[in-house]
Order: structure tokens, then C-alpha cells, then sequence
């Protein structure tokens, strides 16, 4: 999982990623594709 300063650019890398808020974090989820995953501080 890459810690990313956007989260934007990291949603168009791949159609099926989704930008999810759990606990005050965003997380960039990728059900197809894991290797996308990543995490806003």
C-alpha cells in the first residue's frame, strides 16, 4: 500500500478504484487489481 499526498490521481490509474473514507482516512481500493491500494495521512 503507497501512502500518497492525492488520491485523485491514484482513482484514474484503474476503472475499478474506489475512494473509500474509514476512521478520518481516505483509502484508494482496488477489488480487480490490488497492487492500487493506497492511503491518505
Amino acid at each position: 500500500m503507497k501512502i500518497l499526498s492525492s488520491l485523485k490521481s491514484a482513482k484514474k490509474r484503474h476503472p475499478d478504484c474506489q475512494v473509500v473514507n474509514r476512521k478520518g482516512r481516505f483509502y484508494v481500493i482496488c477489488k480487480s487489481n490490488p497492487r492500487f491500494k493506497a492511503r491518505q495521512r
